[in-house]
């Protein structure tokens, strides 16, 4: 079973820079993780791996110290770390970001199943996952929190929903994105550290993936940042005191106040 993994490195802290000419996150120099989601899909591909053999390929985009986040994937059971990496992909939004990565996938040749997290914790936007089958043109299952079964060219997994569960069958090839609840990621061996520490991370530049220069980084980003700002700090509410009749009474006082 050929078993992809699309994770991203995301900052550390919420203390993030911009870069006021292109409106981007500054990434270099800002110490990273894996986006937590990813752990899960990380470990779910292993687990894939395990029960029914095969292999697992981990994918990211980024600068070159994403490095850090493959390597830590190949800790924890990943077979193989692979790293699109060029200056050209700066600024790409969701959209291309997916067509780049599905690029990735496309010259690794016949998969089974890709997994992402659900999101990612710097853009929440949810979309990556879902636009790389939309480039691939396989079916996506979003917020899986179980797989059920694999049998032949199908799986079966149940998917979150706002209340309760709803059980899914999927031919393969498919993506899934996972949610949290689906497993609780190990932690690395010492076996583990060591063959990360050792292995040769594959790097694919625009040039090796025969990209057009018109749908990928800031040129191919339908998606525009205009202007970046923080809001400006609330003043300071104020307590009221007394029995619920009189606070109602003062509320509604406020509220005319206010509206006057």
């Amino acid at each position: 079973m050929n078993i992809i993994v699309c994770i991203k490195q995301v900052p550390e802290t919420t203390e993030v820079r911009i870069n006021p000419e292109t409106n981007t996150l500054i990434r270099e120099g800002v110490k990273s993780i894996v986006n937590p989601f990813d752990m899960y899909a990380i470990e779910e591909g292993v687990r894939l791996k395990e029960k029914n053999t095969g292999k697992v390929t981990v994918i990211t985009m980024g600068p070159p110290q994403a490095e850090a986040v493959l390597r830590e994937a190949i800790s924890m059971g990943a077979d193989e770390g692979i790293l699109i990496c060029d200056r050209a992909f700066a600024g790409s939004d969701t959209w291309a970001t997916s067509y780049t990565l599905s690029a990735a996938i496309k010259k690794l040749g016949a998969f089974d199943v890709i997994l992402c997290g659900k999101q990612a914790s710097d853009g929440d936007t949810a979309q990556v996952g879902p636009g790389i089958s939309t480039h691939l043109d396989v079916p996506q299952v979003t917020y899986v929190k179980k797989i059920e079964e694999v049998k032949g060219q199908s799986m079966r997994v149940e998917r979150m929903m706002e209340e309760g569960y709803e059980i899914i069958e999927t031919p393969l090839p498919a993506l899934l994105t996972v949610v949290k609840e689906i497993n609780e990621p190990r932690l690395p061996s010492l076996k583990g550290m060591m063959r990360a520490k050792q292995s040769k991370i594959t790097v694919w530049s625009q040039k090796e993936l025969n990209l057009d220069s018109q749908k990928i980084g800031l040129c191919g980003s339908p998606t525009q940042v205009v202007k970046i700002f923080t809001p400006p700090q609330r003043a300071g509410g104020q307590m009221l005191k007394g029995e619920v009749p009189e606070i109602v009474s003062q509320l509604a006082e406020i509220v005319k106040d206010t509206a006057a």
